[in-house]
């Protein structure tokens, strides 16, 4: 599949992949910054944002676009940033595709299995109807009811007007709903990247505990972990000063 993507700046390159429910505009700010040293390529993962939508919704599909991009765009050793569902296309590519990757960081998400957790967002999401809604302002109001206002922007991000008078989801709910199971699946065992790696977990989210640095390790033998205090799972959006401050030297080293 051919990925939507934005790419900006100059020097070594930097593939940024966002979150379940994400898009690439998520990591506009931040990619901006980084594009002062490298060339930033933020991505669409598929059945998100301006990329293409499918009935196939997987981790091996998304390595698989991961490496028809960097063939496409003739990348051979790119650094790697994926957060949470990003960070897990990010494990699988790298132990995988060994050979094509620098660096790499996973922001907020481990190598374990996570059991479902995002009934109440599709539920919400399920609930509004599309074509009763006329403004964010309405879809927002509806959401007020179900989720946090931090989840509720940052669905609202990815409402568009499809038409002049439709809305509609730049993610492709039906195919995310049928697969939202495969999201929490773990890393095949007996996979690992020994290139350097960097973990980074908020302090107030529960998505990396400490008992899961032996499960890392078995994987990514070098891996390092930094903890962002007062961040939860949206670590870069909460903490941007401080995120772009580890994983900077990290990249930078």
């Amino acid at each position: 599949m051919k990925l939507h993507s934005t790419v900006k700046g100059n020097g070594p390159h930097l593939i940024i992949m966002h979150g379940v429910f994400g898009m690439s505009d998520n990591w506009s700010s931040l990619g901006r910054k980084w594009s002062e040293e490298f060339t930033v390529h933020l991505l669409d993962m598929r059945n998100h944002g301006r990329s293409p939508h499918s009935d196939v919704f997987s981790y091996e599909a998304m390595a698989d676009d991961l490496l028809e991009y960097l063939d496409d765009h003739q990348i051979e050793k790119p650094y790697l940033l994926g957060h949470s569902m990003g960070g897990k296309v990010a494990m699988l590519f790298a132990v995988y595709h060994p050979e094509r990757v620098g660096k790499m960081v996973v922001a907020d998400i481990a190598p374990k299995a996570y059991k479902p957790h995002h009934q109440d967002v599709l539920e919400a999401l399920h609930g509004l109807r599309l074509d009763e809604i006329q403004s964010r302002g309405e879809a927002e109001e509806k959401f007020s009811k179900k989720l946090d206002e931090g989840t509720r922007q940052f669905l609202l991000k990815s409402l568009y007007w499809k038409e002049k008078d439709q809305m509609a989801w730049r993610f492709n709910l039906k195919a995310i709903s049928a697969s939202i199971t495969q999201v929490g699946e773990a890393l095949p065992p007996n996979a690992f990247f020994d290139g350097p790696t960097l973990f980074v977990r908020g302090g107030a989210s529960n998505y990396i505990q400490d008992e899961d640095l032996g499960e890392i390790h078995n994987h990514f033998p070098e891996a390092t972990l930094e903890t962002i205090a007062e961040a939860g799972h949206w670590l870069h959006a909460q903490k941007p000063k401080e995120f772009f401050a580890v994983v900077n030297d990290f990249l930078s080293a």
